[in-house]
């Protein structure tokens, strides 16, 4: 490209002795025109714009001042048919434009700045931080066949440093029947086999375009040393060729590149062909709207994004279903900002195939699940409470909200449910935590000195009275949480005087007159009715609602049974340490303790574990150690063998039948759970019963 193509050819002139006053209304018309500044006999002498004049008149320059003493020097002159990139190492910022002795026009160096960066040296920079992030090997060489970029892959190849590999002939590294010469032939491919050292490669050439000119070649080494022998090497390295298209598009891997606003740029041939996706249903969009929409899970490029370093996921395709290893690594521009990410993936059949027989190895030692369970249960000591039904860990989660705010809680569920535990889970996780925690029953303890225990009493209160008084449980919890157990059995009397503890943050204690301020975060529980109650005039409306400020429900155990089983070994790692043993348990009479009802709930429960533990003969608790009362739960398909099936033999085979099915269908546990409406561990226990394998 010649000056005569860019240059601009309206040009405003001016004679070295005219005014400023002159200057500025020739630049009135046009904020970004120059003024050719020339003598009387027509030779140009600098350049002036309207910025200059304004700022020569803003300075205190008269406008009847001469425009010639103002003029920039740093003009140049060249002629319409020089060609543009000569000029690139010319001192000057404008060049005034001659044809044949005459001004054609001005150039300035804003004009072709912007074609330079259309040039192959700026292609080829742009590219180099990019293939750093490829795993293959690849080298790009210049119409003049001369090396211009070498990834960090070639480098490590050929044991040799960038600097010393740039600007080599490549017919000096990779042999003479390397491209000599990419000018005779507009566009090229060649399948190049040359040794280095003691390694042969194979070097997949192909040119490169842009703007419907070849501006260089690149190629893509593959190291075949180890199959040189091999009569079908040339078949294969045929093959690879084809997909060796373009740079991006000729790794093996798949290769998808995003800008750093997680938008999609590019996405090779190979990434279309590993997952499914094709480039038209991605390219220009962002990946949380992929996300969004559902066709991935998950996205390797936002995660790099938030964290700017290189990250590694196995992600899900969603609309075809396959699994991929993908990897995605920042490239950062020279502010350290990321503008692009370079993801490569990998598909991971053959891995996915090997964890299905794993998989299925591990289900061929499922009999030794419940001794696993117990090692991990000791293992796991530290441990203070079970946590395992979906619906306790609803409850679990709430308390943990509840833990962070200071709101009075009131703890409702049947006797043994476990009021407590969720009390001390919510003082635990909370901001006094460090502070007293201090438990009351209030039907533990006869109504006479209940408001004592509470309260408190003043010196001298009533005969029998310490001389200094006693503090009762609000000044003792003062700071901390006090916990009202039984809180339904408190007498109407008291309940007024609690009332006022909630509204004021006070007590008064027996016999005194003086309130005192205490600090403390009340948590009731009750096994009873409030609202009954209320009703039936048997306890106030007003201290309920006070009470009832966030309500926590805990179910009864029959309604989580996945639990029990975890429930059971806590219990028993717990007694077994008190007592000194070492008892284990049965798979059959884990089952039974699993199916009976508990309506004592898990202080039941615990009470049966320590029983079983102290009355069973041996080292294990069987089902011959068991009452009569949950024996009658056994399962009654290994007393039956002959004659005409009972109604439960024949609907635990229809169970069989039903959940075999639904595992030779669906494979894994979770998904049955969810095609069958059950909870998963409940798929585990009776697969395990039944001695059913899970596909995978």
């Amino acid at each position: 490209m010649d000056v005569l193509d860019i240059m601009h050819d309206r040009i405003v002139f001016l004679s070295a002795d005219a005014t400023l006053r002159d200057a500025a209304k020739k630049c009135d018309p046009n904020r970004d025109r120059e003024i050719v500044v020339k003598t009387s006999d027509g030779i140009p002498v600098g350049v002036v714009t309207r910025d200059d004049v304004v700022a020569a008149l803003a300075a205190g320059a008269m406008p009847d001042a001469n425009v010639g003493s103002m003029t920039r020097s740093s003009v140049g002159s060249t002629l319409s048919n020089v060609p543009i990139d000569s000029l690139v190492n010319e001192p000057f910022d404008r060049w005034v434009v001659y044809d044949e002795d005459q001004i054609a026009g001005l150039l300035r160096r804003s004009d072709f700045d912007v074609f330079l960066l259309n040039t192959p040296d700026h292609i080829f920079a742009l590219l180099d931080p990019l293939l750093d992030c490829v795993d293959e090997p690849i080298v790009i060489i210049n119409n003049q066949c001369r090396v211009v970029v070498v990834n960090a892959a070639a480098c490590k190849e050929f044991k040799a440093k960038r600097e010393d590999i740039l600007g080599q002939a490549i017919t000096n590294m990779f042999g003479p029947t390397s491209p000599k010469t990419l000018l005779k032939n507009n566009d090229f491919k060649l399948i190049q086999k040359f040794r280095q050292s003691d390694t042969i490669y194979v070097a997949n050439w192909t040119s490169i375009r842009h703007d419907g000119r070849m501006i260089g070649g690149f190629a893509i080494l593959r190291d075949i040393t180890d199959y040189e022998s091999m009569s079908t090497e040339l078949d294969r390295i045929t093959d690879i060729s084809k997909e060796l298209k373009a740079i991006i598009d000729s790794s093996f891997d798949g290769i998808f590149v995003t800008d750093g606003e997680s938008t999609t740029l590019k996405v090779n041939t190979a990434y279309e062909r590993i997952t499914g996706v094709t480039r038209e249903e991605v390219v220009g969009r962002t990946m949380s709207s992929l996300v969004e929409e559902g066709i991935y899970d998950e996205s390797v490029t936002l995660r790099v994004l938030r964290e700017k370093m290189p990250v590694t996921i196995v992600q899900h395709i969603m609309k075809t279903g396959k699994t991929v290893v993908v990897t995605g690594n920042p490239v950062f521009d020279c502010d350290g900002n990321i503008f692009r990410v370079v993801t490569n993936v990998r598909d991971v059949t053959e891995l996915n195939q090997l964890q299905k027989k794993i998989s299925k190895m591990e289900q061929l030692q499922s009999q030794y699940e419940i001794e696993i369970q117990q090692l991990r249960m000791h293992a796991d000591d530290q441990k203070d409470f079970v946590i395992k039904s979906k619906k306790m860990k609803e409850v679990y989660t709430l308390a943990l909200k509840l833990a962070e705010v200071d709101s009075t809680v009131l703890i409702q569920g049947d006797s043994g449910v476990g009021k407590e535990v969720v009390s001390e889970i919510i003082h635990r996780h909370g901001a006094r935590r460090n502070r007293p925690f201090v438990k009351l029953s209030c039907a533990a303890i006869p109504e006479n000195l209940l408001e004592s225990e509470l309260f408190g009493y003043a010196p001298g209160a009533f005969t029998g009275a310490s001389k200094e008084g006693r503090a009762g449980v609000f000044e003792l919890a003062h700071g901390g949480t006090i916990f009202l157990d039984e809180i339904g059995e408190m007498p109407m009397g008291l309940q007024v005087k609690l009332l006022r503890v909630l509204q004021e943050r006070e007590v008064v204690r027996i016999g005194g007159a003086k309130p005192k301020k205490v600090d403390i975060r009340i948590m009731a529980a009750t096994n009873r009715d409030l609202e009954q109650m209320v009703r039936e005039k048997l306890f106030r409306k007003d201290l309920f609602y006070r009470l009832n400020v966030v309500p926590v429900v805990i179910p009864p155990l029959c309604e989580r049974k996945e639990a029990i089983s975890h429930f059971v070994y806590f219990f028993l790692r717990k007694h077994n340490k008190k007592q000194g043993l070492s008892k284990q348990i049965t798979t059959e009479a884990l089952e039974v303790l699993v199916g009976y009802d508990w309506p004592g709930n898990v202080r039941e429960l615990e009470n049966m574990v320590e029983q079983l533990l102290i009355m069973a003969q041996g080292e294990v608790i069987t089902v011959e150690a068991l009452p009569t009362r949950l024996r009658t739960l056994l399962s009654p398909v290994a007393s039956v063998a002959h004659g005409e099936k009972p109604f439960k033999v024949a609907l635990e085979e229809f169970e069989c039948r039903l959940l075999k099915g639904a595992i030779d269908k669906h494979g894994s546990s979770r998904k049955v759970a969810k095609a069958l409406g059950i909870n998963q561990s409940t798929v585990v226990r009776k697969a395990n019963r039944f001695g059913i394998q899970f596909c995978g």
